[in-house]
């Protein structure tokens, strides 16, 4: 049974700067904690309805007895950032901040001031998809962590590194080919598939900076044959990994 007061700080866990205090963070839903107990990923704790429990028991045989505890659906509602909670959730702590460059041989999505939750959800579920192991985020993204970007990866969080980083001074620091994605660039169908380099997705409404696209090594566009102005950015990421990676 939690107390008022570990419901009052898991509740609090839906505010940015109490994630950021605390280096901990909230995931929801059945399939996510699922995931996530299997990837082996810092759970420190696990709120569940009793069927789930049972259920799923081996999954959360390592961890210590009072770290699994079992919650009703008035709880679970208490606790929930969704109008309608899932039957598991998970505390974790978050992973130490990996400011790692991407490693020669390899694949990396770099994001510039991507704002949405659900679709920083999406765009590190892609990542994961096609086997890309590392995501840079410029500072001004929103936060990784969120609940409802956490709720869009699906699990995909557990497989794929996070970093933050200035994405002008990665630029300056890569000797890897980046792509840039961009309305007036290069026709994507006329590259080869790649081994390795970095592929830039912008802000959703204004895209890359302009300083960013002039310092990509590649400036590449998805040939638009309807009238539509522009793609969403996670859909466009994924057009351009499909065309790049496969």
């Amino acid at each position: 049974m939690l107390s008022k007061a570990q419901i009052k700080y898991i509740q609090s866990l839906q505010h940015k700067k109490n994630r950021q205090k605390s280096s901990q963070y909230i995931a929801e839903g059945d399939k996510i904690v699922q995931e996530l107990l299997q990837a082996g990923m810092p759970v420190k704790a696990v709120f569940a309805s009793k069927d789930w429990l049972e259920l799923h028991a081996a999954l959360f045989a390592h961890l210590p007895a009072d770290a699994v505890i079992e919650v009703d659906a008035a709880v679970l509602k208490q606790l929930s950032a969704l109008t309608t909670p899932h039957n598991a959730m998970a505390l974790l702590d978050m992973p130490v901040a990996a400011d790692q460059l991407p490693a020669a041989g390899t694949v990396a999505l770099a994001l510039e001031a991507i704002q949405d939750p659900g679709n920083m959800g999406t765009l590190i579920r892609i990542a994961d998809w096609f086997g890309i192991p590392q995501i840079i985020c410029s500072p001004d993204c929103v936060d990784v962590y969120n609940p409802k970007t956490i709720q869009a990866t699906m699990g995909s969080i557990a497989r794929v590194r996070i970093a933050e980083h200035d994405i002008q001074d990665l630029l300056r620091q890569t000797s890897l080919p980046s792509f840039a994605a961009t309305l007036h660039g290069n026709n994507i169908a006329d590259y080869p598939v790649i081994k390795e380099g970095i592929i830039l997705i912008g802000n959703e409404g204004r895209g890359l900076t302009p300083e960013v696209t002039a310092m990509a090594t590649h400036r590449i566009t998805i040939p638009r044959l309807g009238g539509a102005e522009s793609l969403n950015a996670a859909v466009a990421a994924g057009i351009i990994c499909g065309r790049l990676l496969i």
